[in-house]
C-alpha cells in the first residue's frame, strides 16, 4: 500500500471513503447562512432610528402643541416671585358700564413682581341704583353725619357708589391696606412669617392695643405682630408692621400702584387728628384686588381673610348681617369719623364687599347706627338680588317624547 497523506484519515462507510479532513469539528460548525453585507446591516440600522426618531418627534410635538406655556403646570401652587424669572399676565374687561365714574375701576393692574402670577379682574358692570336711593334715605334721618358707602357683588360686578369716592379720614380702617402690603412681601420672600419684630420707642403707640404695655425690646413673629392689628387693632403693632415694610413714604407709593386715589400714611398710628385718608371706594377696590388674586396669592390671600374674620369689633358692619352669614372686615374708630369695610359671604353662596366711613361730630353714637343700617339694607338686598333668570334643569324640559 502506498503512503497517506498527512493530516488525511480514511473511515469505510458502505465501502466508501471518508476523508478525516471533511469531519466537522465543534468549534467551527458549518451553516446555511451567508455571509452578512456590513453595509446592509449599517443601512437598515440607521433606517431603523430614523423611524423611531419621527415617530417619538411627533408625539412631543403633539404633546406641545396642546399645552398652553402661559400657564403654569401646578396651578394651585403658589411660590414667591423673582424679578427676571417670572412675568405677570393680568387679564383686564374692557366692558363698563357708561355711568361708572371713570376713577371707579379694579381693572388697572400695575406690574409688580411680588403680585400673583395671573387673575380675572373684576369688571362693575352696571349701578344698583334702587340700592343707592335707600341708602341716600338712610342718610337723611341723620342730618348731622356725612357716609360715603361702596359695595360690589362679587358675582357680576353690580355697584353701588354713595359718595363712595369722597375723602375721609381713614383712622384704623388703613390697617386693610397695610396687611396686603405685608401679604405681599411675605410672598416676594422679603418678610418671614416667623421673623421676629421688636418694639422700640419710634414704633410705640397710644390708643388700641397692648403691645404698647409691655417692655421695650419685647420681640413678637412677624405673623403675630400683623395679627394684632387687625384682631385687636393694635397701634404699636402697626407701627412696627409699617417699619418693618419700609415706612410710609414706601407704602404710599405702593398704594399708589395699586389704584388707590386717596389712600395715604401720613402719621404713624393712633392718628387721633385724622390725617391718615382713605376712602369708602379705595377700601373696597384693595379688598376686591385679594379677593379676584391681584395683588397675592392664593395662601396669602386665605391667611389674610382669617385674620380679619376674627376682628373683635364686631359693632359695625357685622351689625346688619345675619347670623350665618361670616365677614372679614376691619373697622376704624376716632372722634371725628367711624367706618368698617370688609367681605361678606351670604349662605347662599352669594359674596359681596362693602365700605362704609362716616364723618361725624365728635364721638357722635348715631353714626354706628347709619352704619349698621346700610349694612342691613345692603345685605337684604344682595340676599335676594338675582341678575339673571334661573337656568332649566333637564327635569323641567319637556322630554320631547
Amino acid at each position: 500500500m502506498g503512503k497517506k497523506p498527512s493530516g488525511v484519515g480514511t473511515n469505510s462507510l458502505n465501502g466508501r471513503v471518508i476523508k478525516t479532513s471533511d469531519v466537522v469539528s465543534p468549534k467551527n460548525p458549518i451553516t446555511s447562512e451567508k455571509p452578512k453585507n456590513l453595509t446592509n446591516v449599517i443601512l437598515n440600522n440607521v433606517f431603523r432610528l430614523a423611524i423611531v426618531g419621527v415617530g417619538m418627534g411627533t408625539i412631543f410635538g403633539s404633546i406641545l402643541a396642546n399645552v398652553d406655556l402661559t400657564k403654569p403646570l401646578f396651578p394651585d401652587v403658589n411660590l414667591p416671585f423673582v424679578d427676571g424669572l417670572l412675568t405677570k399676565i393680568t387679564q383686564n374687561s374692557s366692558e363698563t358700564s357708561d355711568n361708572i365714574p371713570e376713577n371707579v375701576s379694579v381693572t388697572e393692574t400695575k406690574e409688580d413682581s411680588s403680585s400673583p402670577r395671573n387673575s380675572e379682574s373684576l369688571a362693575f358692570s352696571r349701578e344698583l341704583g334702587d340700592l343707592k336711593n335707600k341708602f341716600a334715605q338712610l342718610q337723611t334721618k341723620y342730618p348731622q353725619l356725612e357716609a360715603g358707602a361702596f359695595f360690589v357683588d362679587l358675582d357680576n360686578g353690580a355697584f353701588v357708589n354713595f359718595n363712595g369716592i369722597t375723602t375721609f379720614s381713614a383712622a384704623s380702617t388703613i390697617k386693610t391696606p397695610i396687611l396686603v402690603a405685608f401679604f405681599q412681601d411675605v410672598d416676594a420672600g422679603k418678610i418671614y412669617l416667623d421673623e421676629q419684630l421688636a418694639t422700640s420707642p419710634s414704633n410705640i403707640g397710644g390708643g388700641a392695643g397692648g403691645m404698647q404695655y409691655q417692655p421695650v425690646g419685647t420681640k413678637y413673629s412677624a405673623i403675630h405682630t400683623a395679627t394684632e392689628m387687625i384682631v385687636n387693632s393694635d397701634n404699636t403693632a402697626t407701627n412696627m408692621i409699617i417699619e418693618r415694610l419700609g415706612g410710609k413714604d414706601e407704602l404710599n407709593r405702593r398704594f399708589k400702584e395699586w389704584g388707590l386715589d386717596v389712600t395715604q400714611i401720613s402719621n404713624l398710628l393712633p392718628d387721633l387728628e385724622g390725617t391718615n385718608t382713605t376712602s369708602p371706594r379705595d377700601l373696597a377696590m384693595v379688598l376686591a384686588k385679594v379677593n379676584q388674586g391681584d395683588l397675592i396669592s392664593v395662601r396669602s390671600r386665605d391667611r389674610m381673610l382669617d385674620i380679619m374674620r376674627q376682628t373683635r369689633t364686631r359693632t359695625l358692619l357685622p351689625q346688619g348681617i345675619e347670623k350665618d352669614a361670616t365677614i372679614a372686615h376691619k373697622t376704624g374708630d376716632i372722634g371725628t369719623v367711624l367706618g368698617d369695610a370688609g367681605i361678606i359671604d351670604i349662605p347662599t353662596g352669594k359674596r359681596y364687599i362693602g365700605g362704609v366711613l362716616v364723618k361725624r361730630p365728635h364721638n357722635d353714637y348715631t353714626a354706628r347706627t347709619l352704619i349698621q343700617d346700610i349694612s342691613r339694607t345692603a345685605y337684604q338686598h344682595f340676599k335676594w338680588y338675582q341678575p339673571r333668570s334661573s337656568v332649566a334643569t333637564p327635569s323641567s324640559s319637556p322630554s320631547g317624547n
